[in-house]
């Protein structure tokens, strides 16, 4: 067996020292030659590593890809399907623009055995990194994807809403393989994540981590040389030992002398190597100890200094919107004047914004020249990075309301006569059950939420386990329940016989659902996979709904809500950023409402939340955005513009107002929308029309109250600021499915006020879901490499089908739900808590 001594593992030029023999003279010369023979090889290869210590790295670098190949990806309407080069790899998948010919597909496999698709022709395709960087013309992350076919060759790649893929393949051979790869490099992104989240510690953070690899990489070959050192020592001592015995006895004393000589020698050459590399191992280790433990000091200064500077700012930022809300235009409704100084308030709950100056406005409204909303590849979800969007041209409209004092004392008595739509039920045969009131108050924990969420800045919050201590004891599931609160806005809009003014009680029940906002800081739990929530209220209210948490990654829930005369269901998905100072949420997928009696449907996306002051100050929250909401089916080209103003402390608007018009198919305005998102929205129709035809004026008629936000109880603040819905929705109830959030026990501890238990089973929970995951993508892999298909996870109560008109897959409730619970049939649903 040869030896090899330090720093020669592997020796450049293939030289392998020759070992030295254990009989002979010759034998031992030629041992002797050898170990000075590797001393310089040694030297050689120390002082290569030290000309090229990126040489790994740089091998590294040019690993091949997952996959890698040529692929169709639909662009727009115009070019249709266009040819691109498509590289799977750590994750991610990228696309490049083929400049030149198309050239023939052609399956196989790729070094490694993974299959890839090449062209009979040599191809445009990036050659190197720097090549892939530069013509790179889009990317999609994986971990928080959805991926599914569309056909024999189609599939589309979806991270929720911003950004969908529609690719095609040339077969379905090709195209399954693709989806197999993408389904394993998603489960592989997914563990690596989580993995990093659960190991990063504070050094992490502050060493550049290629830099950290270079010095384990040095650390490691110096300790390899240590142990080759002491092996060596090791041999040579034992020969010399078995020399010094035989020296005792025979005869040719000289010779045996000469044999010990020699073999004294290997062994001195060998203790000084180990010296020297022992040498050498502690000075590198005492070198990068100190120059680490300086780097890692001086970066926690930074970050200590670099935290009281954005907590002096933070200050200092709040102290100058309080002087500019005070110093404002309108300050005569400034919250400036409230007891508690609170300025994020701009008006008193209530008021009304049927003034004649506040009635008027100018409204730009987009210019669509997509004959469908929504996007079959490259609209709304922003999926094309190739600039190829549709027109983004504005129309700008003024709208003039009449003069309220023309309205006699029975025009005014009977708009606000409008504003309580109380349910009627037509048929109360069925008595409806006794319901509590309020939910037990909030205990007193005292706990710094800078303290936690320091260190989450530009991540996603759904994906942070955050406690107990910032949550609400609801999900979000029954958060989104919530929007039904004012569901006698649809029974009213039910009623309707005119297109457009249905389209308008439509808009104000989407306004409605942002009503709790201005107050509820708390977040919702995150549901687990498979959890569900139910929502029987057709004995009061007049609906019942059922909601299920279809996905994790990304996290998305179903909802299907049935009334009088109208059904409502959305898919929901959010993304969540921490910038430093406010919490950004924006929502994805879409909602619908259809009306039985009409066919009158229409679609709509929810519009941004940021909740501000997050380091210091009373935490408060805004609502802004454009909304559309497109009418469909036999509502077709109806439409209505909504914007919700952000808040400003330098305008006269009023603040969290709310201003849209409906528009019939001619796109001629036909009524306005006014108002604020947390008071109240009122409604008012066109009566005529004057202008040019690019900016035109609109006059309207007299305003009527669709929707006035009902007051919260007095002493709702202690309780989480709970509505008299939200304090009924984790009222336990008999009945309902094991998969049931309210039988979820970290919430109801917590709302029970065991926090520290609530958040122990929080943990346990959390940790029992991920096992779940991990088991699955076990499986998925297992699969993979058999060959086999592996069936992703389907929800219980809904299921994927075809979106009409586009591509995409989308969750739907399949109609089952109140049958098994009538027959108390829950043996399809998963035990999870």
């Amino acid at each position: 067996m040869s030896e090899v001594m330090p720093g020669t593992a592997r020796p450049a030029g293939g030289i392998t020292p020759i070992a030295p023999s254990a009989s002979g003279p010759a034998g031992v010369v030629g041992g002797v030659a050898a170990v000075a023979a590797a001393a310089v090889i040694a030297s050689s290869a120390a002082a290569a590593n030290s000309n090229n210590p990126n040489g790994s790295a740089a091998a590294a670098s040019q690993a091949e890809p997952d996959m890698k190949g040529w692929l169709l990806k639909w662009t727009n309407y115009l070019k249709g399907y266009q040819k691109r080069w498509f590289v799977l790899s750590k994750g991610v998948l990228s696309y490049y623009r083929a400049e030149h010919g198309a050239g023939a597909y052609a399956g196989g496999r790729s070094a490694g055995g993974k299959l890839s698709i090449r062209r009979r022709r040599k191809g445009p395709r990036p050659e190197n990194q720097a090549e892939m960087a530069h013509t790179c013309r889009g990317t999609i992350s994986l971990h928080g994807a959805l991926i599914h076919t569309v056909d024999s060759c189609t599939f589309v790649i979806s991270n929720g809403g911003t950004q969908t893929f529609h690719i095609k393949a040339a077969n379905e051979v090709e195209r399954q393989s693709w989806v197999t790869a993408l389904e394993l490099a998603k489960a592989k992104a997914i563990r690596a994540m989580e993995s990093d989240e659960e190991e990063e510690d504070t050094a992490a953070n502050t060493i550049p981590s290629e830099e950290l690899n270079l010095v384990v990489r040095e650390l490691t070959v110096r300790l390899e040389n240590l142990k080759t050192c002491y092996d060596l020592i090791t041999k040579h001592g034992t020969a010399l030992q078995r020399a010094l015995s035989e020296l005792e006895t025979g005869d040719d004393l000289a010779n045996k002398t000469k044999i010990v000589s020699e073999r004294a020698t290997l062994f001195r050459i060998s203790s000084n190597a180990m010296i020297n590399a022992c040498s050498d191992y502690l000075q590198t280790a005492q070198t990068q100890g100190h120059k680490w433990s300086k780097m890692l000091q001086h970066e926690r200064d930074q970050k200590l200094h670099l935290e009281e500077m954005v907590e002096q700012l933070a200050r200092q930022h709040s102290h100058l919107e309080q002087a500019a809300n005070r110093h404002r235009p309108n300050a005569a409704t400034s919250a400036s004047d409230d007891e508690d100084n609170e300025f994020y308030d701009a008006q008193e709950e209530g008021g009304s914004v049927a003034s004649q100056e506040e009635s008027s406005f100018i409204l730009n409204i987009p210019v669509t020249t997509h004959h469908n909303h929504r996007r079959n590849s490259n609209d709304a979800t922003g999926s094309s990075s190739e600039g190829e969007e549709g027109n983004s041209e504005t129309q700008q409209v003024l709208v003039v309301a009449e003069d309220l004092g023309n309205m006699d004392v029975t025009d005014r008595i009977s708009v606000n006569s409008s504003q309580a739509l109380t349910p009627t039920l037509s048929n109360q045969s069925k008595v409806a059950r006794k319901r509590r009131t309020r939910v037990p108050e909030k205990p007193n924990y005292p706990l710094n939420l800078w303290s936690i969420i320091k260190n989450c800045i530009g991540k996603d919050l759904s994906k942070i386990p955050m406690p107990v201590n910032f949550n609400e004891p609801l999900s979000m599931l029954q958060r989104l329940t919530e929007d039904f609160e004012y569901s006698e806005i649809l029974d009213r809009a039910a009623q309707t016989k005119d297109t457009c003014e249905q389209l308008a009680y439509v808009t104000a029940f989407t306004v409605s659902s942002y009503s709790t906002t201005s107050n509820r800081t708390g977040k919702p739990f995150n549901p687990l996979l498979g959890e569900t929530y139910e929502c029987d209220r057709t004995d009061d209210l007049g609906w019942r709904c059922i909601n299920e948490q279809v996905s994790h990654h990304p996290p998305m829930a179903a909802q299907y809500c049935e009334g009088r005369g109208w059904r409502c269901w959305q898919e929901f998905s959010m993304t969540s950023k921490f910038r430093g100072k406010y919490i950004q949420i924006v929502p994805l997928g879409y909602t619908h409402v259809e009306f039985l009696a009409t066919g009158n449907k229409y679609t709509w996306r929810k519009v941004t939340t940021t909740v501000h002051n997050i380091i210091v100050g009373k935490l408060w929250v805004d609502n802004h955005g454009d909304m559309e909401i497109f009418g469909e089916n036999n509502a077709k080209g109806v439409k209505c513009h909504l914007k919700y103003l952000p808040y400003s402390y330098f305008t006269r608007d009023t603040q969290r107002r709310v201003k849209g018009v409906v528009m019939d198919s001619a796109n001629q305005v036909k009524w306005v929308i006014n108002g604020t998102w947390d008071s109240k929205i009122e409604i008012a129709p066109v009566t005529s029309t004057s202008g040019s035809t690019e900016n035109p004026v609109y006059k309207t008629g007299n305003y009527k109250t669709a929707w006035t936000r009902r007051v919260p109880p007095p002493d709702s603040d202690k309780y989480y600021n709970f509505t008299l819905l939200a304090c009924q929705l984790n009222e336990p109830e008999p009945n309902v499915a094991p998969t049931d959030t309210r039988l979820r026990p970290d919430q109801r501890l917590m709302e029970d006020g065991k926090w520290n238990e609530s958040n122990q089973e929080k943990l346990r929970l959390e940790e029992s879901q991920r096992a779940r995951r991990r088991q699955r993508e076990a499986e998925a892999e297992q699969a993979a490499t058999e060959g086999r298909p592996y069936p992703p996870y389907e929800p219980i109560w809904f299921g994927k089908e075809k979106e009409e008109g586009t591509d995409n897959l989308v969750h739907v409730y399949k109609g089952s739900y109140w049958d098994m619970k009538a027959k108390q049939d829950w043996s399809k649903s998963p035990n999870i808590f």
